[in-house]
């Protein structure tokens, strides 16, 4: 399985693995920035793909996502192949399908013995809260059993859970939310919003290191 690494100079910099989201690979423009930004926050940041995307590399051809035993699978892997490489406890977490499977992985929803995965935390950016277009198809049944600190950031006006939507859900009180205003689910916001997406990922990328460096 390919690896990228995006690791700081100073020595014992906390890890994190990024998942990439259903559509986007790895090294898309927006986990470059994300993975590239957190480095000089100190973050050492790793990121890889799923069976499906790699595949998708490699042939050239679009393919669905994998299924979500496939998607936990892979997690596990990961998890357990950087811990060991690094000699650490991880943050896992990721965009959007990610960021989700990073959740349902620490929820236990499979199994149990996941929540005993040396993982200290959890990183979303942008959670599909639903499909689009689909706002009573919730998938937040698992986020009451989630065993780690868990950060989302979210735009606003996310198509996939929209701050207005969002605030009426009962989430657990572990789960911590942090909102960029106006941002769509690539966390962009528009032009007539006065704020920028540079802006957005930057708030983003601050808010996860300090969420990381402060446990």
């Amino acid at each position: 399985m390919e690896l990228i690494h995006n690791k700081p100079d100073k020595a014992g910099s906390p890890v994190l693995i990024l998942a990439h989201g259903a559509g986007a690979a790895m090294d898309s423009p927006f986990m470059d920035d994300i993975a590239s930004l957190l480095c000089e926050q100190g973050i050492h940041v790793v990121r890889f793909e799923f069976p499906y995307m790699a595949g998708r590399q490699t042939s050239g051809k679009k393919r669905p996502p994998d299924r979500q035993p496939v998607l936990l699978d892979t997690w596990r892997s990961v998890v357990e192949k950087v811990s060991a490489d690094t000699g650490a406890r991880v943050w896992i977490g990721g965009k959007s399908m990610g960021g989700r499977m990073a959740t349902v992985l620490m929820s236990g929803a499979e199994s149990d013995e996941d929540k005993t995965l040396p993982v200290v935390g959890v990183a979303c950016l942008g959670y599909p809260f639903h499909p689009i277009g689909k706002p009573d198809k919730l998938r937040i049944e698992h986020l009451p059993d989630i065993s780690v600190p868990t950060l989302i950031c979210q735009g606003s006006r996310d198509p996939m859970g929209s701050r207005e939507e969002v605030e009426g859900y009962d989430l657990p009180e572990q789960l911590n939310l942090c909102w960029l205003e106006d941002g769509n689910h690539d966390l962009k916001p528009r032009k007539a919003s006065g704020f920028s997406h540079e802006k957005h990922i930057a708030t983003a990328v601050e808010t996860i290191a300090e969420y990381i460096h402060n446990r």
